[in-house]
């Protein structure tokens, strides 16, 4: 089949075809004289063209078929017949695919073109109808009955109106850039009027279907009077472009050059009136494949007709559309769904997470009840610990083990009310809040959103956000979540919240009655060893662009590390020591030095610095100083408590920067000694007569609480005996005028700190044994705990004999 595109005027002019239409004629002639025997005619398929007489066309020909007809009618000087199709779609036309009217034409020359097609510059010669066709293989043949032009009888009324299409013609050539200057050249040449009204059919600007019926026209006079109209209506729509083109430039100056395009566009959509109507198109076709409610239906139709109602130009048509984009963007009853393989789930949590027994039991606690209904709203955790314990990174593991996505959502140093419930989208630059941007980044209803931080909320000029995490964070009332921006309720109650913070003391009491609270406390030196090798040195070595080969720390090198070079609850600075370690491998790397990939303790301490003291023997070892355990934002701690007799009045004294209730703590602890000076063996004498300063180091931090009581009690009598206490205990527990020991908070992170510190043996309250029976008993494998009640019993075991 042939191939061509429509012919312009650059291919008339450029390619060497302002042929004399006289000589043409002439030679026409000739060959028609010589072909008038010819009874059966080739028909040359073409698409988006249509051949008239008299005029000169190149016909680019692709297909084998349509090759070998031309080189076949122009060996035999055959003329041929070239009809249009009906369907430019179809590759392989049949007879029913064609008109029935074409246009006869002579092969003037053909050329062969670089990559196997063909040119043929033909010539039309007469309009013709096919009779019948005889063949169709190897291409078609017909026989035809040849059509005779009727000239119009008003001579002068056709020659005024092809003037007036000749003038129209020139007039559109200088209207539309895309016709070359030479179109102007013929136009203005053609001296016969059947010559120009063919030419113009044949190069306007018309469909092949409006071609096609000016072809069938036989009446000249009807053919002129179809072209003119079809031109004026090309006419209109180039002047129309233009005034468009021409109001865009008027409205263009040197500060809005780069709006250009914009202008250009917003001047089409005032003309053709379809600005917003794109807009209510695109957000109705992104509603229909939303499920959500009828309520929110019947809201999302309203605030379309308002936007409907609006100027395009106009702000609030932008604040609306906005609006109505992230209204589209929100997973409405969108939910993924949830997997309940909890044996699946446990191995997720395990492989990501060693140790957090607590928060992965109930993880699958959730799990499990999930299964069982099928149908339950979504626990509400948080996770309470030091830092570096894997509170944030457990929410990743969660998510996975769930199958559900996972969002983040940082607190810390949230001031704006508006950040959690968005602004009113009057507001300019207003948006929605960070729990409804989170539900729009996951695509789903029920993510699961780690509200990281929680207890580092401010509080500003903006209103109190933690007050608004009330409503997000109550399963009785997140199904219909207010959002500022939305306008709406949401329903969170699908959504799995995981909170995590270092210390509740700043958490106001409703929104901490309102979570779960899981306290995740730190690592024991086995923990943070098997935490090493399976995850953080792995990490660094692919950070640091280094193989598996490349270092080794075996159990006693990162025992070591943990030990000597770190003093934490979680593993966070274990890993910066780790990546140290990682950093100078590399740097042996990168200089071709020779190392040995098993780093020992001593090339540890080479690069890690001097390691700290690990005894506590030298500064426990004299009278008046005792180990005390304490629980801080980052962990537990231990504390020493020094003590120091001086000449006096009895006089008590306290540095360290000690908040009030430690120091009525060592008041208490003065006045108990005093009373029960005989069954403490002390004098009475030394008591009146000496001055005791009581100081606890590290005096640039601040200390408060009465868990010192006992440790303070055991210091100021131990300095009045002037017996040291034992170097390897340590102790926690309030104390009372009466005598008593009281239980006290953080008992975990205060064992575990101890047992980091290398304490060996501890003295609690008995009413703290339910607290240690808790902790895993391999924490406490190292520790050897005493139970008391009562003071003396902690001199008693406290004091060397």
């Amino acid at each position: 089949m042939t191939e061509f595109d429509d012919l312009n005027f650059d291919e008339m002019m450029d390619d060497g075809f302002s042929i004399v239409a006289e000589e043409i004629n002439i030679a026409d002639v000739m060959e028609a004289s010589q072909n008038t025997e010819q009874k059966i005619f080739p028909i040359l398929p073409v698409r988006n063209m249509v051949m008239f007489p008299k005029v000169v066309i190149p016909i680019t020909a692709g297909r084998e078929k349509s090759i070998k007809l031309l080189e076949d009618a122009q060996k035999n000087n055959e003329l041929i017949g070239i009809i249009s199709q009906n369907n430019s779609s179809i590759e392989n036309p049949t007879e029913n695919d064609l008109y029935k009217t074409g246009t006869l034409a002579k092969i003037i020359k053909i050329i062969k073109l670089p990559e196997g097609n063909v040119t043929a510059i033909t010539r039309g010669f007469q309009r013709f109808t096919v009779k019948k066709f005889t063949e169709s293989k190897p291409y078609f043949k017909a026989e035809i009955s040849k059509l005779k032009e009727v000239n119009s009888k008003k001579t002068e009324e056709y020659a005024a109106l092809l003037e007036n299409i000749k003038d129209l013609a020139l007039k559109i050539v200088d209207l539309d850039p895309n016709i070359p200057n030479a179109a102007n050249f013929a136009i203005k040449n053609m001296s016969d009027n059947e010559d120009l009204l063919n030419f113009i059919c044949t190069n306007a600007n018309f469909s092949p279907a409006e071609k096609q019926k000016l072809l069938e026209e036989k009446h000249l006079m009807n053919r002129a009077q179809k072209c003119y109209e079809l031109m004026h209506n090309d006419f209109r729509k180039l002047e129309l472009r233009n005034q468009i083109h021409q109001k865009t430039n008027r409205e263009l100056d040197k500060s809005q050059r780069e709006y250009f395009l914009n202008q250009q566009m917003r001047a089409i959509q005032e003309e053709l009136g379809g600005g917003p109507e794109s807009d209510v198109e695109e957000l109705l076709q992104k509603a229909k494949k939303l499920n959500w409610s009828e309520e929110v239906e019947n809201h999302f139709q309203k605030e379309i007709n308002r936007l409907q109602r609006q100027n395009p130009n106009s702000p609030d048509y932008n604040v609306q559309r906005n609006y109505l984009d992230f209204f589209t963007e929100l997973p409405w009853e969108s939910y993924s769904k949830d997997i309940f393989d909890i044996s699946k789930a446990e191995k997720v949590l395990d492989k990501a997470h060693f140790g957090l027994e607590d928060i992965k039991k109930r993880i699958l606690e959730h799990m499990a009840v999930l299964k069982l209904k099928n149908n339950m709203k979504s626990p509400i955790l948080c996770l309470v610990g030091p830092p570096g314990v894997g509170k944030t990174s457990l929410g990743k593991s969660v998510a996975d083990a769930l199958g559900r996505k996972y969002v983040r959502v940082s607190l810390g140093g949230l001031h704006d009310e508006s950040e959690i419930r968005g602004h009113r989208k009057t507001y300019i630059g207003a948006m929605a809040g960070r729990i409804l941007q989170s539900i729009k980044k996951a695509g789903t209803s029920n993510p699961v959103i780690v509200l990281d931080e929680i207890d580092k909320i401010g509080q500003g000029i903006h209103g109190d956000p933690s007050s608004a995490l009330l409503e997000v964070l109550d399963p009785e009332q997140n199904n219909s979540f207010y959002d500022n921006f939305l306008e709406m309720g949401y329903d969170l109650s699908k959504v799995m919240f995981i909170a995590t913070a270092n210390s509740l003391s700043t958490v106001q009491r409703p929104l901490l009655d309102r979570m779960e609270i899981i306290e995740i406390a730190g690592y024991t030196l086995e923990e943070k060893v098997e935490i090493a090798k399976r995850h953080l040195i792995k990490k660094q070595q692919e950070e640091n662009g280094l193989d598996t080969k490349s270092f080794k720390l075996g159990n006693p090198e990162l025992k070591h590390i943990i030990d000597a070079h770190t003093s934490e609850s979680g593993v966070r600075g274990l890993e910066k020591q780790i990546a140290s370690v990682a950093r100078w491998v590399a740097l042996q790397t990168a200089l071709e030095n020779e190392y040995n990939p098993k780093i020992t303790i001593d090339k540890i301490d080479e690069i890690l610095g001097v390691p700290r003291p690990k005894s506590l023997s030298e500064i426990t070892g004299v009278p008046g100083v005792v180990t005390g355990l304490a629980w801080t934002q980052v962990g537990g701690d231990i504390l020493f408590i020094e003590s120091i007799l001086s000449e006096g009045k009895g006089n008590l004294s306290m540095t360290g920067n000690l908040g009030t209730v430690m120091k009525e703590s060592a008041t208490i602890a003065l006045e108990y000694i005093k009373a029960k000076h005989d069954e403490l063996g002390i004098s009475s004498e030394d008591i009146q007569k000496k001055n005791i300063h009581v100081h606890v180091p590290e005096g640039a931090t601040p200390k408060d609480g009465p868990s010192a009581g006992i440790a303070m009690l055991t210091s100021i009598v131990s300095s009045f005996k002037n017996k040291k206490v034992k170097s390897h205990l340590a102790m926690t527990g309030e104390i009372t005028l009466r005598g008593k020991v009281l239980p006290v908070g953080g008992i975990k992170e205060k064992l575990l700190a101890a047992a980091r510190a290398g304490i060996t043996e501890i003295i609690l309250c008995e009413a703290n044994r339910k607290d240690v029976e808790e902790i895993k008993k391999d924490y406490l494998k190292t520790l050897k705990i005493n139970y008391v009640n009562r003071m003396s019993e902690v001199i008693e075991l406290a004091i060397e004999k």
